[in-house]
Parts: C-alpha cells; structure tokens; sequence
C-alpha cells in the first residue's frame, strides 16, 4: 500500500535549484509514490543533476518494478554513457539479463554483449570486482553440447580471468585464487606455465590496487553535482579528485599506453559525475587529450562541457581556439557568434575576441566591417574602441585609421579616464606632445574633480619627463587645486613638500634619495595631514566611552538603538619594521598604574579589579607587586626592573612571608592612581632591603658568582652569553643599580607624602 507524504519539498528545489537536502527528500519520498505521479519529480531531479547516478537508479527501478521495459530501456540509453557508477550499471545487467531468460541462446549472445560492453566501460572501477566474478559466473553456467563447445567455453572464462587478475580492485585477490583453481582444474601442467606468466602481473596489479585505495576512500560516493560555492567539503572532494588524477596519469601499473590512456579517461569522466559544474576539470579533461593525440576526443569532451555549462565564457573561447589551433576555422567562428547573437547577453570582451578573430583569419576588411557594424551598439564600451585601434596600429600599421578610431571614441567617452589614459598611450607612441598636452587640456575641463585624479597625475608624469621646469611646477599647482576639495589632497597640502622633488628627479627606479629617507618622507607626510586635527585626545576617550556604553546596552538588551563607533583614523601610527618592540604611541598617558589596569572578563563583558587579580595571585607575588616602586612612562626601564630583580630572592619572601603580614589586598589596590606606592609593612621591607650594608651586598655577589659558576653551563648561547655578561658587569652595576633604586623610591615616597 503506498504511502503519499504529507508535503512534498517542491517548492524547496524550485526555490534553490540545487538544494541538496531538498533533492534528497524529494527522492526519498518519491518512494511512496505511484509511478505515474513519481516521474514528474524524478524528471526534476535527473534534470537538475543529470549525473547523480542513484537518482537515475531509483528511476528506473520504479519502472522495473512495473514491468515498463520500454520506459526502463529509454532511461537507461540516457543515463548509462555519463553515469560509470557500479550500481547503476548492476542494475541494467539485472534487466538485460531478466529481459532475456527465456530466448534461449540468442538471449545468452545478449547478455554476454551487455556484460562485456559493461565490463569495457566500468570495468576499471575499482568496485568492480563482483561484475567480474558475475560474469565469470554467467560464463561457466552456459550450456554446451559438445567438446567444441566446452573448449570455447574454457578460453572465453580464461580470457575474462586474465583480464580480471590484472585489474587493480577490492576482489583481485579473490579472482587470483579463483583463477589458479580454475586453470589447475583444466590442466596442471598447462596452469604452471600460466600462472608464473601472470603472477607478475598479478602482483603489479595488488600493490596498485593498494595505492589506488589510499586515494578512492578520499572520495565521497554520495556527493551531489552542485556548482561550486567555496565549501570546505567541495575543495576537499576537488583535491581528492585531483590527487587520484595525477595518481592515475604516472601510469603507476606501467602498462601500455592504450590502457594507461584508457584508465585515465575513465576516471575522468568519473570525475564529472561530481564536479560537473568545474570548468577547470572540464578544461583539463580535453587539453590532457589533445596533448595526446586525441583531438577529436579532445572536441567532444568540449562539447560536452558546453552543453553542461551553457553560461561558460571561458569555455567558448578555450573550444574556439582548439578549433582554431586545428583550421576548422567555421566550427570557431560559429562558437564566437553563439557569444554574439544574445544582444542583452553581450558582452565588451565578446566583441573584441571576435574582431581579434576576424582580423587573424579573414582579414582587415573584415575585421573592420564587424566594428563599424556594433561601434554603436550598447555592449560596445571605450574597450572595443582601444582593441579595434590597437589593431589597426600594431597589427595593420595603420596610425591614421587609429587615431582615427580614438577621435571617434572620445566623442563618446570624453568622461572614461581610462580611454584619456589609452589615447595618451597612443599619441606617446607616436611622439606627438602637442596633441598630447591638447587631450589633457580638454579632458581635465570635461571630467569631475573626483574622476580626474589619474589623468591630473598622468599630466604631472608628462610634464615632469618632457617639459620645462616652469610647466613642471605651473601643473604640480594646478593639480593641487583642482584636487583639493576631493579628499585626495588636503588644504595643507598646497604647499610645497620634498616628495616633489623627488617626484621630479627621479627616473624608473632611480631616486635621489634612499630608500630610508624616501620612507621618512611618506610617514612626515601622512602625520602632516593629521597634525591639525582637534581634540584628538578628548575624541579618543569619548569613543572608548560610547563604545562601551553601546556594548553595554548591547549586553543587557537594552532596545535603544546604539550609534557605531567608528576608529579615529588621525591616531593611527604609519608601521615601521625599525620601531624597537614596546614604543609607545605618543598621545598614551604617562601613568599606568596596577589601580588602573582592568583585565577584560570573557562572561558578561564586564572588567576585573585589581582586587580579583591580586587575589589570584600568591602571597610571594604580591609581596614581589608591593615591593616595586612607581615608574614614569607605560613602560618601565629594563635594567632597573632587572637590578630589583637580581637583588630579590625568592626564599626570602617564602621566609619572610610567616613573619610578615602579606600586604593586603585593599592596601594595594587603594594606590595613588597616579604612582604605585606600597603600604607601610611592605614599603619598610623594601627599605630594609634596599637601605642594607654594602658589605652584605658584596659578600652576597659573591656568593651568587659562585653559585652560578658551579652550575653546568646551559646549551642555549643566548644564555650562556647573558650570564657572561652579567658576570662581567655585576660588579660594576650593582652599586649603580641600588643607588638609583634608593634615589627613587625616597623619591616617590617624597612625591606620595
């Protein structure tokens, strides 16, 4: 009893042509369906992916099941040739061999036709292992009715065999063993002279097969012909495609050409099962037969592709050029015009390919006609005017009849800079600068300041290699006013700068200056066009602050519509490799303080305090936080950090940490928010430690030199170099070190007091 669906995703697939989960369904609830009412969908699918084999399978098989042979037979011619899927073809040997079951011998000449003409296709396939033992199968089940008949019969199972043990699939073990039982069954003294023939083959085949494998499970069986979209899932399916071509190419069975070529073309037409809507796969399929000698092959694999991809461009012009490249000169010109006779669909490029065409295989005449034929036509841009005059004067050495184009052009496209820019091209080549300096005149009065920002700079490159100083710096002006008001040129820079003088004594890669000062020149000039700007700071701190307010509101919920913040852009540093890691920006704030650190939270989008900081911090590190002075700038100064360092040791704060109150946490984070200043307890400790006897400190040096010589030297240079360093100088540094660690902190206790 069939079953109807509630709703069927017709609409899905119309909607989204190639929605796979929608062409799933459908097929899968075409199922429920009578034949009659299944076939328009089945049609819908067949026709949006024309080479998904298990859709055409399940098609066929709903008539099978209906007895309609002359459906399934007409299904089958239409799918059989583009679909080289194992299961699809399973299928129609099931058919042909129900078909004929009961003619009799004539049925059996049917079948075996099908078997081989099945097994001439797909046999190749690595999955078609069970079609050859099948086949086997069907052979030796074959009525004889005499010796003649039965030695017939043995050479055509022998012949099957042989080709089956040397093809690389799933079942080449199993056919092996099946063929030595056989050939030893006929005649052990015959089978050890074939077997030691083909056991080398055989194990050629194997270790193929095993190779083959690694890049066939790549592949995914059941992917669906759709366009490509990007998807990580098609580039990955396209690189195992890619991979088990190339694999296939390096004939790594090292048999004869024929069959090398013949494995490839399989696996390639396997391939476009898949990526059906790959131009570039289709592309490589014809030129790899091209390459080998099979033109024509090479022209029915284009046209294939054409009929798959009507829309492809690329396509037309790479099948016209094969034929072409070939002197079927017709078949070329009509794949040029199929571009041409859609007016709404023509394109520029169309008209200049086939004007480039017309003038290599018919003349100038030609060529000419066709272009005064569309000069007026909507699709015809300034391009066609450029290609059709570049022709005219490269290739018919024609100047008049290309400044002839050009002029008729200008009428037109006077508000193109791109065709200014070609014309000047054109008159450059011919030396003529008056009409040079006459184009420009007449452009720069036409275009729109903002349109006119190559052509003004094209003028300058002009005047600056061919004319006189006084025009030189007369159009450096002009073109600073003309631009000022555009947003390409700011008011300050009317004036003069040096980048203008390098502009004008510099020749193709020449420059009057390095490469160091010519970047120095680029950064001055950007800050120049920022340093006017008001408020910088201010509008810096009211941006952080509406930023974080609209994230809050965002945070909360809140349905007040939120202004974007957009960055101050004048703020921004140009980026120098040169810049030692740490500089700051110059607008930063000079104290940066442990009070005003906040740590952002990941839940809520809130901040941390101090507090949960040093919270999470042990009782020695924040005795080591607490015994560090306060220092100007955002960054502190390296060897100062490292003088305190060396002068701190760690088991001293683990001993003096069971004496000592460990600063609290309110003692630290109530900071002046401007100095780092400990509290009392922990401030004294670093006085007493700092304020110590020298002789201590020395005798303790001492004991740090040998400790650290007694140590095995470290492998890394870095540290090994560092270490000698410190040696060197520890001596020398550390009274250094100390004394501007006292000067400091009586300093900062000054300044806190």
């Amino acid at each position: 009893m069939s079953r109807l669906p509630k709703s069927l995703p017709k609409e899905s697939i119309m909607s989204d042509k190639y929605n796979v989960e929608a062409a799933e369904k459908l097929a899968k609830e075409a199922l429920y369906l009578p034949v009659s009412a299944a076939v328009p969908i089945y049609e819908q699918l067949v026709l949006t992916y024309p080479t998904t084999a298990k859709f055409w399978k399940q098609y066929v098989e709903a008539h099978m099941v209906q007895n309609n042979d002359d459906e399934a037979k007409q299904l089958f011619s239409r799918c059989l040739l583009d679909c080289l899927q194992i299961s699809l073809w399973r299928c129609y040997i099931r058919f042909i061999r129900k078909e004929n079951a009961n003619k009799g011998i004539e049925g059996q000449e049917e079948t075996k036709k099908a078997y081989d003409f099945m097994l001439n296709r797909v046999g190749e396939d690595i999955a078609a292992g069970p079609v050859w033992i099948e086949y086997i199968a069907f052979l030796k089940s074959l009525p004889v009715h005499s010796p003649q008949e039965e030695s017939q019969r043995m050479i055509a199972v022998r012949k099957v065999y042989q080709k089956a043990i040397v093809t690389p699939t799933h079942h080449v073990e199993q056919l092996w063993r099946d063929y030595e039982n056989f050939e030893n069954t006929v005649s052990r003294q015959l089978a050890k002279g074939l077997l030691s023939e083909y056991q080398p083959k055989f194990n050629s085949a194997r270790a193929v097969y095993r190779e083959r494998k690694k890049y066939v499970d790549e592949i995914d069986w059941n992917m669906l012909a759709v366009p490509p979209s990007g998807a990580n899932k098609e580039e990955l399916q396209w690189v195992a495609w890619k991979r088990l071509l190339a694999f296939e190419k390096q004939n790594p069975q090292r048999v004869d050409s024929t069959f090398a070529n013949k494995r490839i073309v399989f696996t390639y037409d396997q391939c476009l099962m898949y990526l059906y809507h790959y131009p570039d796969i289709w592309y490589d399929y014809a030129t790899w037969l091209a390459k080998s000698g099979s033109v024509d092959s090479a022209i029915k694999v284009f046209h294939r592709a054409l009929k798959a991809l009507p829309d492809s461009e690329l396509l037309r012009y790479a099948y016209a050029e094969l034929e072409e490249s070939r002197g079927s000169i017709q078949p070329a010109k009509k794949t040029y015009e199929g571009l041409l006779k859609d007016p709404a669909n023509t394109t520029a490029l169309s008209h200049i390919q086939f004007i480039r065409f017309l003038r290599r295989t018919e003349g100038v005449e030609a060529a000419r006609r066709y272009f005064l034929a569309v000069r007026d036509s909507p699709s015809c841009t300034y391009q066609v005017y450029v290609a059709y005059a570049m022709v005219a004067f490269c290739l018919d050495k024609d100047a008049k009849v290309a400044h002839n184009v050009f002029e008729l052009g200008l009428k037109h496209f006077m508000q193109e800079p791109g065709y200014i820019l070609e014309y000047v091209d054109f008159l450059s080549r011919l030396n003529d600068d008056r009409n040079i300096k006459a184009l420009f005149e007449r452009a720069l009065s036409a275009l729109p300041p903002e349109k006119s920002v190559e052509v003004w700079k094209r003028f300058t490159q002009f005047e600056q290699t061919y004319g006189d100083l006084a025009s030189m710096l007369k159009v450096e002006q002009r073109r600073k006013e003309a631009l000022s008001g555009t947003g390409e040129e700011s008011a300050s820079a009317l004036e003069s700068s040096l980048q203008e003088v390098v502009s004008r004594n510099s020749f193709m890669d020449l420059r009057p200056c390095s490469s160091n000062d010519l970047d120095n020149l680029v950064r001055q000039e950007w800050l120049s066009k920022n340093i006017k700007k008001k408020n910088e700071k201010n509008s810096l701190s009211n941006g952080v602050a509406q930023t974080y307010k609209a994230s809050s509101g965002l945070a909360t919920g809140s349905n007040q519509s939120t202004k974007v913040i957009y960055p101050d852009t004048s703020r921004m540093m140009v980026y120098d490799p040169r810049q030692k890691p740490g500089v700051s920006a110059p607008e930063v704030s000079n104290s940066a303080t442990l009070s005003s650190l906040t740590v952002p939270s990941i839940v809520g989008g809130t901040s941390n305090s101090p507090n949960d900081i040093l919270r999470a911090a042990s009782p020695a590190l924040a005795c080591f936080i607490a015994s560090l002075p306060a220092v100007e700038g955002p960054t502190p100064d390296v060897d100062f950090v490292l003088s305190i360092c060396k002068q701190w040791k760690p088991g001293t704060i683990s001993k003096q940490t069971q004496g000592v109150a460990t600063p609290s946490l309110s003692d630290i984070s109530g900071l002046n928010k401007s100095h780092l200043v400990p509290n009392s307890s922990a401030y004294k400790l670093t006085r007493d430690r700092q304020t110590g006897k020298r002789k201590h400190f020395d005798r303790q040096d001492d004991n740090d030199a040998v400790s650290v010589q007694s140590q095995p030297l470290p492998k890394d240079v870095f540290k090994l170099r560092q270490m000698r360093k410190g040696r060197a100088t520890g001596s020398q540094t550390g009274s250094a070190s100390y004394g501007s660690a006292s000067a400091s902190s009586g300093d900062l206790s000054a300044s806190s007091g």
